[in-house]
């Protein structure tokens, strides 16, 4: 049975507490194992891809038609809160209008050869620290047939709350983990039988059309940075690197678009 919150202090909604200051989410979420599950689709995808909740918030208004979750948040042992919508945005820091949010214990994360054991295409994204950015990576890898993702120690986490809404959901469905030490770990990559190849500019850059038209078996394909692009260790630890053929003197894509041409390029 849900239990009704009128008081935004109460200490059973600290989950839910300033969720718009990065700073305090970035410091709160990974210490305290949990992430924020934001909407109906993707609490149903989280719950699908057998997170377990901590607890649900949500308004009046969507008791009916978040029945299921409820039930399935209910036999899992925890607790659902319902509160005036006013109470909510004092608690989060935002109105809250997509039916609800959840508090999830966060995974733990497989190993880098557990993740990669039967993919074909993965994506390395490197030191991308826009949260939507990484959310959009996501959905394309879901999207375009990717099979694992992995992110660098100074990326985004791709389960912070923004990331997660952008992405759909999808952060759930893609196998994905850190690889660290990165660009060491490119060695690892090809001790497990993957070519590394880094998209960027270079003086050999393999156009991305002519790579497609002859892939590699398998494939990691780093993505880099928003502004400055993938490191100099980085360029040099890859196998090749590929650049995507641009028109109208534009010298590149922001690092989500480019993962959804590459991805779409590169499919197995």
């Amino acid at each position: 049975m849900p239990t009704e919150i009128t008081d935004p202090d109460d200490p059973r909604l600290r989950d839910y507490v300033r969720l718009t200051d990065v700073k305090l989410r970035t410091a709160l979420e990974p210490e305290g194992g949990l992430y924020i599950a934001e909407s109906a689709k993707v609490i149903r995808r989280a719950l699908a891809a057998g997170h377990r909740p901590r607890s649900l918030l949500m308004a009046p208004r969507w008791l009916e038609d978040l029945a299921d979750v409820i039930d399935t948040v209910e036999q899992g042992g925890a607790p659902v809160y319902v509160g005036d919508p006013r109470v909510i945005e004092t608690v989060t820091g935002y109105d809250v209008h997509r039916g609800a949010l959840a508090s999830m214990h966060r995974p733990a994360l497989p190993s880098v050869e557990a993740t990669l054991a039967e993919a074909r295409r993965v994506l390395v994204i490197e030191d991308v620290v826009d949260h939507t950015n990484v959310g959009a990576i996501f959905r394309s890898a879901a999207g375009l047939g990717t099979d694992a993702v992995l992110i660098t120690p100074r990326c985004a986490d791709p389960l912070y709350r923004r990331a997660v809404r952008v992405s759909m959901g999808t952060v759930f469905q893609v196998p994905w983990t850190r690889i660290d030490p990165w660009p060491g770990g490119a060695d690892v990559l090809r001790g497990l039988g993957l070519t590394v190849a880094a998209l960027g500019l270079g003086e050999h850059a393999v156009p991305l059309d002519r790579l497609a038209t002859d892939p590699p078996e398998r494939l990691a394909l780093v993505l880099g940075t928003e502004g400055d692009g993938l490191s100099r260790a980085t360029m040099t630890a890859a196998d090749l690197t590929v650049t995507i053929p641009m028109a109208g003197e534009v010298d590149s894509l922001n690092v989500a678009a480019a993962a959804a041409v590459a991805a779409w390029a590169l499919r197995a």
